[in-house]
């Protein structure tokens, strides 16, 4: 499950690494902890030139009521013990909630880092997970839908993050399952509307292990409400060393919604 993620991003850095535009009235502020039911950007297969803030939590078109899809299994029914060496069916296909959505509502969902739990004891021992080599933001693959809300009449839109079988790093956690992060070069292709079926599932894999770390932090990150930077620090060692060629180094935190410097110690685990 992929349930809670960051995206502190600036607008127009949004705007430059996915080649898209916001609106006038598009607004957006640092999240430290993007958690179901709350708003978020999205590029859609429908226009995928713009960024646009859709609801965290998926309510398919022919729902009778409001509900939260957060994550959706690649495999479907399939794999029901989260075997990470699955090569099997991408049953997503077949689910009556995704079926007409990877198909013709697909999205990316920018996002700079994740929170996951191990798979017994969920976000009361939580990790951020994130890409080496600075790569943020990277985008989860994701599909969307559109609900009328019978009784107001309002129209809700919202996506969900399809998962997959847990890589190398997400298995040290532990953690069953692994959310579909989509490299540089698939993103423009997984929005194209003429994509074939099997072109669509053939993306549906893990990212390396190898491209991935991750470090615990509090169990505050619980708390849907809380949004602080103080949220993604570190309590505990990297679960893979990384070589640093740094020493104590005044470095500016860029991008990472804070302009609030800080001394580098190489013997103590940073924020990413």
């Amino acid at each position: 499950m992929c349930g809670r993620y960051i995206l502190v991003q600036k607008v127009d850095i949004l705007e430059k690494r996915f080649q898209v535009e916001a609106g006038p009235s598009f607004t957006w502020e640092p999240h430290f902890n993007i958690s179901p039911g709350q708003l978020a950007p999205v590029i859609t297969s429908e226009h995928p030139d713009k960024l646009q803030l859709f609801r965290f939590g998926m309510v398919p078109f022919w729902a009778k009521k409001d509900m939260f899809l957060i994550n959706a299994r690649s495999e479907g029914d399939h794999n029901q013990d989260n075997n990470p060496s699955y090569t099997g069916a991408r049953g997503i296909i077949n689910k009556s909630a995704f079926r007409k959505p990877i198909r013709s509502q697909r999205c990316l969902i920018p996002a700079d880092a994740f929170i996951e739990g191990s798979t017994e004891e969920k976000l009361n021992k939580p990790y951020l997970v994130y890409l080496r080599n600075k790569m943020r933001p990277f985008a989860f693959a994701g599909i969307f839908d559109r609900w009328e809300h019978p009784v107001t009449g309002e129209w809700i839109h919202s996506f969900a993050i399809i998962t997959t079988t847990a890589n190398s790093l997400l298995q040290k956690i532990p953690h069953h399952r692994s959310p579909v992060i989509l490299l540089p070069n698939q993103e423009k292709k997984w929005l194209r509307s003429d994509l074939s079926l099997s072109d669509v599932t053939a993306m549906l894999q893990p990212l390396p292990g190898q491209m991935m770390n991750a470090y615990p932090i509090a169990p505050a990150i619980k708390q849907p409400g809380f949004q602080s930077p103080d949220l993604i620090h570190p309590i505990g060692e990297r679960l893979e060393p990384e070589t640093e060629m740094v020493h104590h180094t005044e470095l500016q935190l860029s991008g990472m919604g804070s302009n609030k410097r800080f001394r580098f110690d190489p013997k103590k685990p940073q924020g990413i």
